[in-house]
């Protein structure tokens, strides 16, 4: 009997002992890296945890329909994602994916050897299907306001477009770069005496008030502009899904190049938005090297691009602490998944990344000890939106490339 306690207490022993063997490994199975990248992302513990909102929710509702589209049962994704544009209709920014991938997957079911179209395998009744879904959703939703005639009070408060071009803090986008180079443009004209300060707006668009203003030396933007920007950026990659499909990951390829479309050229874009992007890139960066790449890029520059939002004292240790640990597993743990594969990041945006250290060190640190904190208070607000959309415009076109390159390879066969 006593060796038999041994033999079973010495079996439990092993099992231990091989499942903490198991546990040095965990950063190589892609499962727990994907989630940890999903449930403990920075971006989502402060937005939600500290500045108070509710994006884990919603996101919850996004992955949930991406991940239905992938198993193929595309009314329940459907469904969800209709839900979700009703919950929050910032949420259009990818709806161009979602709508050209289920005509294009769902309505038609057959495709010609070279991946083309094939018009003859439409389904009418599968277009019915997902239109009476939707339908349906919406009229849950507005029906109730259109029975009060309130309608246009909802519409007027989901696109308001009264509240200007930027929110008071400058999205890292292209009109955050836009809005500099025509500060620089005034500045410059006024010492030069090429203009008159007195002809010149007010500052407003650093006064840290959300309303419209006119640019100084630039031609001003106004919502068709964003509008008109805004499709032309996406529409290569809905062009692309709808020529070949090719699967799950150009669909999800397409949904993040809509999202930082969206995100780039939109009108009064939150910073928020950005993880509209990170999060479904987490997928893709553990399964590929070059995504992962992309990722490392996107999702810290995306991440500090959000620390002016908890802005008081008390808040700087949590939010660098927080965003340490995410970022130093994030590259910790896509090396090791693609160690086999090479570098993930190039020399050029390995010192892009050591630049956000000293852009960190000189807006939390440095600037609040100088005279420039009276003179210049929104000094900091402005260096970060700029030195972080550098790096989202960079990973922009990085998802463009990588796209484009997927294009040729049916042509090369």
């Amino acid at each position: 009997a006593r060796t038999k306690f041994k033999l079973y207490k010495n079996s439990w022993c092993c099992r231990c002992v091989q499942g903490l063997k198991g546990s040095q490994d965990v950063l190589n199975r892609p499962s727990f890296v994907l989630a940890v990248l999903l449930l403990w992302n920075f971006g989502l513990l402060i937005v939600d945890h500290v500045h108070f909102q509710y994006n884990g929710f919603l996101f919850g509702f996004l992955l949930l329909s991406v991940a239905k589209h992938l198993q193929s049962q595309h009314l329940q994704g459907a469904l969800l994602f209709a839900i979700l544009l009703n919950l929050k209709h910032i949420y259009l920014y990818v709806a161009p994916a979602f709508g050209i991938f289920l005509l294009r997957s769902f309505c038609f079911t057959q495709d010609h050897r070279d991946g083309s179209i094939r018009w003859s395998s439409f389904r009418p009744l599968r277009l019915l299907a997902l239109s009476g879904i939707v339908i349906l959703v919406f009229a849950v939703s507005f029906g109730p306001f259109v029975v009060m005639g309130q309608l246009s009070q909802v519409l007027s408060r989901l696109f308001p477009f009264k509240r200007g071009l930027c929110h008071a803090y400058w999205a890292p986008n292209i009109w955050a770069l836009y809005n500099t180079v025509d500060k620089v443009l005034a500045v410059l004209g006024v010492r030069l005496k090429l203009l008159e300060e007195a002809e010149l707006p007010p500052a407003s668009m650093t006064g840290g008030l959300v309303q419209e203003f006119q640019h100084s030396v630039l031609p001003s933007i106004s919502p068709s502009i964003t509008l008109v920007c805004t499709l032309l950026s996406v529409l290569p990659a809905v062009v692309s899904i709808w020529r070949r499909p090719r699967g799950s990951r150009a669909f999800l390829r397409c949904l993040l190049l809509c999202a930082l479309g969206s995100f780039m050229f939109g009108w009064h874009v939150h910073e928020k938005a950005i993880l509209i992007a990170i999060l479904p890139l987490s997928i893709l960066a553990v399964e590929s090297r070059e995504d992962a790449g992309i990722f490392l890029v996107l999702t810290t520059t995306g991440h500090y691009s959000l620390f002016p939002l908890l802005y008081t004292p008390a808040e700087l240790p949590i939010k660098v602490c927080l965003m340490l640990m995410f970022t130093i597993f994030s590259f910790t743990a896509l090396g090791k998944l693609h160690r086999a594969q090479g570098s993930l990041l190039r020399p050029l945006e390995v010192v892009y990344l050591l630049g956000l250290v000293a852009v960190a060190i000189a807006c939390e640190f440095i600037f609040p000890l100088s005279p420039w904190q009276q003179k210049l208070p929104f000094l900091p607000l402005l260096v970060t939106s700029v030195y972080c959309a550098a790096g989202v415009s960079y990973s922009f076109l990085r998802l463009y490339v990588t796209l484009l390159r997927s294009d040729e390879k049916p042509k090369q066969v």
